[in-house]
């Protein structure tokens, strides 16, 4: 058992490379048959840890599963199950959850479920617990989860930063978000985020994805350490770890501003692959840098323009929607795109809603309404889809029928063009002052009206902890101003927690305020 777990030990510290030669080393060495012959015969009279280790190191070490000495350390370990202490329990686990499920190794797993139910209030070491909080996985049933956690947070107190770090991959693992425990562990590791090494950094992030876990001051603080210390991260460093924000929804925005500024000093850096994360963090997020602007865009469009020789015809329909939801129209590379399009090369399909079709409308729709020659119609044709509106917006039409007093002061559920959709809709007087009715030929030229579109967005359609809009629905706010509408975004989620008086008084406020009117400032298309 020593020989092995020695071996286990030295083995695990080498490269990937040197493990291959390595393993065929001690694999084909005399010896090493002549200890696995020994541990057969042997198994039945070790010692439970000798017995527990050995079975670890071995799996570890790749010998198959499906081998007489294998099999046979499995079923002694369920045979001698009772009889382990808990950290055998917890070494144990670590070795079930690297094999494959067999007859043997499902057995065994169930009665080392049962043990650890059985010994849960006994166990106090924070590290075995979240060692079999990864192990047990998200197979495990509820009411085993929940034991575990309060076994967990009744030893809280003694958090270590390593153990918070290995607590969120373990609770990751068992894809169980428990906030008991994950906030403990996320003030531990915001108190200590310099010692932080980079590659967790990364992994509390996807932990949190898989969690869902959206603890903005955490995301924070890990965003603001790394943009104190970008000096110290390689370019592709800083490119992962944007990229796992905005899977997140989370806007890091100095952190952003920096890295633009960085790549508009070396763009050289910036291969297809890197090019596409970029493109996608920073569409996806709506963010454009506050100064630079202009660089930071014709940066972008040479670094494509280099990379169109060997991109792909759905990484060339990425690349340029992701900047036309930033309102930039990539010329040398939407050529080539229509050029492919009207050849019948992209592969789409019939359905409006499948991903290429809807990003190759969203590109054409971009190129009409972005477009520096494109002047505000004097009508848009509308068409009011359904005088029934969704649940979720139940509230919002009571709400205005009470503030404007008749049901034909505003439309709801109206369709526009480009297969835009607007909640509600409302008319007023050239000076903000009163809402019109909504007349038959509201459609018609008026200058002296002016009109307001409500959309109630959900939370997944704003950056993590702002009012922030993503790049979708910025772009639709953007487009909705060009068309002559004065657009007021409302996060519905909050919307509907309101006290019937406070929605109608918080409508009032966006209807009469001022804000409501103001345009967003110009494209970035002027060069275009």
């Amino acid at each position: 058992a020593n020989s092995l777990s020695t071996a286990w030990r030295l083995f695990k510290n080498l490269s990937e490379e040197q493990q291959r030669y390595e393993k065929q080393l001690i694999f084909e060495h005399p010896a090493f048959g002549k200890l696995c012959q020994q541990l057969l015969r042997e198994a039945r009279r070790m010692m439970r840890g000798d017995l527990v280790f050995s079975l670890h190191a071995l799996v570890n070490l790749g010998v198959p599963q499906n081998t007489l000495l294998v099999q046979t350390l499995v079923r002694v370990c369920q045979e001698k199950l009772n009889q382990l202490d808990n950290r055998c329990i917890s070494v144990l686990a670590t070795t079930l959850a690297g094999m494959d499920k067999d007859k043997n190794v499902s057995a065994l797993q169930a009665g080392l479920q049962l043990l650890v139910e059985q010994r849960i209030s006994s166990i106090r070491d924070i590290f075995i617990l979240q060692n079999l909080i990864k192990c047990l996985g998200k197979d495990a049933p509820v009411f085993l989860k929940k034991k575990l956690e309060m076994a967990v947070v009744r030893g809280i107190d003694g958090l270590t930063l390593p153990n918070a770090l290995r607590m969120f991959l373990a609770l990751a693992a068992m894809n169980y978000c428990s906030l008991p425990i994950l906030n403990p562990c996320s003030k531990k590791i915001q108190e200590n985020v310099h010692d932080v090494p980079f590659r967790q950094l990364i992994l509390i992030l996807e932990a949190c994805r898989t969690l869902q876990y959206h603890n903005v001051k955490l995301f924070s603080a890990l965003a603001d350490y790394v943009n104190s210390t970008a000096y110290l991260w390689d370019k592709r460093q800083i490119i992962l770890f944007l990229s796992v924000c905005e899977t997140l929804g989370f806007q890091p925005t100095e952190l952003l501003d920096i890295f633009a500024e960085k790549m508009t000093e070396d763009p050289d850096f910036l291969n297809l692959k890197n090019l596409l994360i970029v493109l996608r963090v920073y569409s996806r997020l709506n963010h454009v840098p506050r100064v630079q602007k202009h660089l930071f865009f014709e940066t972008l469009h040479s670094c494509l323009n280099k990379c169109l020789p060997q991109i792909s015809n759905t990484e060339l329909l990425k690349a340029v929607y992701s900047l036309a939801i930033l309102g930039y129209l990539p010329h040398h590379a939407l050529d080539e795109l229509l050029q492919k399009d009207s050849k019948g090369e992209l592969t789409l399909s019939d359905d409006p809603k499948e991903q290429s079709t809807m990003m190759l409308r969203c590109v054409k729709t971009c190129m009409e309404l972005d477009s520096p020659s494109f002047t505000k119609p004097a009508f848009v044709l509308t068409k009011n889809l359904s005088s029934l509106v969704s649940l979720n917006l139940r509230k919002a039409q009571e709400a205005l029928i009470e503030l404007l007093g008749d049901e034909n002061m505003f439309l709801q559920n109206v369709q526009l063009p480009y297969s835009y959709h607007i909640d509600f809709k409302i008319r007023m007087d050239s000076d903000r002052k009163k809402v019109l009715p909504i007349a038959a030929a509201d459609d018609h030229p008026d200058s002296r009206v002016q009109r307001l579109a409500f959309l109630f967005a959900p939370m997944s359609a704003f950056c993590l902890g702002t009012a922030h809009p993503q790049g979708k629905l910025a772009m639709k706010k953007r487009h909705l101003n060009k068309l002559g509408y004065h657009v007021i975004l409302i996060q519905n989620k909050k919307f509907q927690k309101m006290e019937n008086e406070d929605a109608v008084e918080f409508l009032k406020r966006k209807i009469y305020s001022e804000d409501a009117f103001s345009f967003p400032e110009a494209t970035v298309q002027d060069n275009n």
